[in-house]
């Protein structure tokens, strides 16, 4: 009997246990962890400038934009991503250190540096016969000037830098500084990106650049113009204008291209500009350049057909847009920034557009046959000062708009402030061109100007009053303010670092524009709004407004 006592007590506690075993039992699955903001990998972990780094980890989102990603300090575009990989490129400015990402307001850093390494530099020189390509992964160095020659075709990467060496490089000993020029039957495709633009520069050291320091990049094509010729380039530049006289001649591509310390004034009318266009054809594709620290004028066309958009003036010396010889071409959304104390002692011009420079020249009647200068901007914003124009260091301004020696130009829907002079219509044939309205200006906002309009004073040219007459016709939707914070553009639209072009959301800025005449031209797209900016900044991503401080290695 005991015995059946003792194995039912045993049968009993083996239940309870096994009671106990189930009813602590836990049904739900186990959690997995969270996932968290991490790097986990960086590849490469060095390169120079230009390189692409493929950053993993968790919780990265999916949308590009909305990670910022720093080297050290200095952000670098995101130009793809998913939640566990991110596609930059080291940008330019860039020094070792660790990469951080942030996301939402979280951010996490690389376990280890990222090194910086410099890219080797390849100088350049003389006559380039044979088409070749420049690639981000080096620095191209231009001693003195050097020729793309006829049948040539130069290719610059995305992402490359070009010095322009200084005089005291030039190899020939003449003194010449770094020049690239493209001659006539060669074509330059120098195509960036808004994430990676091609940069020309200066060969000197951070915080020592200075206007001038190379020559610049000079095109030259095949389009019409209206000299001889056996007529030249300015600036010592070899070779002739011919008479080929082909509309569409194509000269190649400009696009997301930064063009800075460039401009060499040599002598009174003999100089290299930031960017110089000669007989250039509308088959040439100009979009997204910025010119800087011009050390004469910024952009200049003479003669030609070629057509271009986004247009950035930073800081020149001399004019921003001087138009000379015939030149027959479009732009449209063009912006000039000036520094108050930067300007020639000719008297520096948003706009400077002649035919010639004076005797010797071709008539200014019926101009033998040859293209009178003819271009049509729209959507322009020059930028001189925000409040009373300045004069100091012996810097001159004169006109945001000085026409003159019989130009056919029109200018269309665009703002100019801060100018001496508003428009200087100078000489009788320009002002019979523009009463007989070949010369056309509407949709025009002139403010804090101290001379509105004027014409040349001349015993036989142009008086105040006829100029302002013309000027101010109501059908021609012109207007003249002398505050401009009557505009409402953006308080830091004239800060020289870090500026902000929008007009504010009620803006009269934003309507009242003007599409007649020249400017009903398809190319031009027909926006509502006057100046170079609506509600798009397109400056955004490619543009540099601290160059002086940019380490470009």
């Amino acid at each position: 009997m005991n015995i059946i006592k003792k194995q039912l007590y045993f049968l009993f506690l083996l239940g309870g246990l096994f009671a106990a075993t189930t009813s602590c039992k836990n049904d739900d699955e186990p959690t997995a962890i969270e996932e968290v903001l991490a790097v986990k990998t960086v590849a490469p972990s060095s390169g120079p400038a230009g390189t692409k780094v493929v950053i993993t980890g968790t919780k990265f989102d999916a949308t590009p934009s909305n990670n910022t990603v720093l080297f050290n300090t200095t952000p670098a575009v995101v130009t793809a991503a998913t939640t566990t990989t991110l596609d930059v490129i080291v940008p330019a400015g860039a020094t070792s250190g660790l990469i951080s990402v942030t996301v939402g307001g979280k951010t996490v850093k690389s376990a280890s540096n990222f090194e910086l390494s410099a890219r080797s530099v390849v100088e350049k020189q003389g006559n380039i016969t044979a088409s070749e390509t420049w690639t981000k992964d080096k620095i191209y160095l231009l001693k003195g000037f050097v020729y793309i020659t006829s049948g040539a075709t130069l290719t610059i990467e995305p992402g490359t830098i070009i010095k322009g060496g200084a005089a005291a490089l030039d190899p020939s000993g003449l003194g010449k500084g770094g020049t690239l020029i493209i001659n006539a039957g060669a074509k330059i495709m120098a195509v960036g990106t808004a994430t990676e633009p091609i940069v020309f520069t200066s060969n000197a050291a951070p915080g020592a650049r200075k206007y001038g320091d190379w020559g610049g990049l000079v095109i030259i094509g095949k389009a019409p113009h209206n000299q001889l010729a056996s007529k030249g380039p300015e600036g010592g530049i070899s070779g002739q204008l011919g008479a080929d006289n082909i509309s569409d001649d194509n000269s190649g591509k400009l696009q997301y291209v930064r063009v800075e310390f460039p401009g060499i004034a040599l002598t009174a009318g003999n100089e290299i500009n930031g960017i110089t266009f000669y007989s250039v054809g509308s088959g040439t594709t100009v979009d997204h350049v910025q010119v800087s620290y011009s050390g004469d004028d910024s952009f200049e066309w003479f003669g030609g057909t070629v057509n271009a958009k986004n247009l950035v003036a930073f800081r020149g010396w001399d004019d921003d847009w001087d138009t000379d010889w015939g030149f027959t071409g479009k732009v449209q959304y063009a912006l000039s920034l000036r520094d108050s104390e930067i300007s020639d002692q000719s008297g520096s011009n948003g706009f400077e557009s002649d035919n010639f420079s004076g005797s010797g020249e071709p008539a200014t009647g019926p101009n033998n046959g040859m293209p009178l200068t003819a271009p049509v901007f729209a959507n322009v914003s020059n930028f001189a000062f925000s409040g009373t124009p300045i004069v100091t260091s012996g810097a001159t301004y004169q006109s945001a708009m000085h026409l003159r020696r019989n130009t056919d130009i029109s200018i269309y829907n665009s703002v100019f402030s801060g100018y001496p002079e508003g428009l200087r219509l100078d000489g009788a044939n320009t002002l019979a061109h523009a009463t007989a309205g070949t010369l056309d200006l509407k949709g025009i906002v002139l403010a804090n100007t101290t001379i509105s309009v004027r014409g040349d004073r001349g015993a036989t040219g142009v008086s105040d009053v006829q100029a302002q007459t013309y000027f101010n016709v109501a059908a021609r939707k012109n207007t003249i303010l002398t505050d401009a914070s009557t505009l409402l553009l953006n308080a830091d639209n004239f800060k020289l670092t870090g500026p902000k072009f929008l007009p504010q959301a009620t803006s009269p800025l934003l309507q009242g524009a003007v599409w007649e005449g020249k400017g009903a031209d398809a190319f031009f797209t027909k926006e509502t709004f006057r100046g170079a900016f609506g509600t798009t900044d397109w400056t955004t991503g490619w543009t540099n407004f601290d160059p002086q401080n940019t380490p470009y290695n």
